[in-house]
């Protein structure tokens, strides 16, 4: 299997991150997926935006759960995007490569769930072109609890022994450590166990290599070029 190139918020090295125009960069360069992060605004609609507050990437302040959507449409990101809904992602990519939702936001899980039930039963997804994850436990449980089918990703920045065993609680698919954690032995660990293994955010080209010898599913990247 080739490991998957993944734009970390699209293509972030070229374009502002979690937009439109991030999407299609990434999409321009031929990727295999893409990776977004989740919140949801006032107004109930899934959001793409990192940060809990809009105050670094809009010219706008305030946390983001307690803007509604057109509150957030009304925002710029420099130059001249706009923080998309999660719709309008997927209207964008229309299928051609798959999407990791991270949940970022809390209480992130049942929208996402209904998101995905939608999508599978009225636009021809399967299942198995998403893939769900977080660094919040609890997110990933509740939405494990709500929809079994949906395969789930367990972030980590700490420790790949205990995103494994999170993983193993919540039959989750894959974890999602930090590049910095990973060595060959503890990639094959997870393989051994039936997980796949995507990395962030891997940019630099010596880092890169070294995540491919240790043989990695897939590697999120602002420069998904690079891969």
């Amino acid at each position: 299997m080739p490991i998957l190139t993944i734009g970390h918020r699209g293509a972030k090295g070229h374009e502002p991150e979690n937009t439109l125009a991030s999407f299609a960069q990434a999409l321009a360069f031929g990727v295999h997926g893409i990776e977004l992060d989740v919140h949801v605004c006032a107004s109930g609609e899934l959001v793409v935006i990192h940060d809990f507050t809009v105050d670094r990437v809009t010219n706008g302040s305030g946390e983001v759960h307690k803007m509604t959507l057109s509150q957030l449409k009304a925002l710029t990101i420099e130059p001249d995007q706009s923080i998309p809904t999660l719709e309008e992602v997927y209207t964008l990519i229309n299928k051609r490569c798959f999407v990791n939702i991270e949940m970022k936001g809390r209480h992130t899980a049942q929208p996402v769930s209904d998101f995905i039930i939608d999508l599978v039963a009225n636009n021809g997804y399967q299942y198995s072109d998403f893939l769900v994850s977080s660094f919040q436990h609890e997110e990933l449980e509740a939405l494990s609890n709500l929809n079994p089918k949906v395969a789930l990703g367990v972030l980590t920045q700490a420790s790949v022994t205990e995103a494994m065993e999170w993983a193993a609680q919540l039959k989750a698919k894959a974890i999602h450590p930090h590049f910095s954690l990973l060595t060959e032995s503890n990639v094959q660990k997870a393989h051994d166990a039936g997980l796949k293994v995507y990395t962030w955010t891997v940019n630099d080209p010596e880092d890169i290599a070294r995540m491919k010898l240790y043989n990695v599913d897939g590697i999120i990247s602002d420069y998904p070029e690079r891969l």
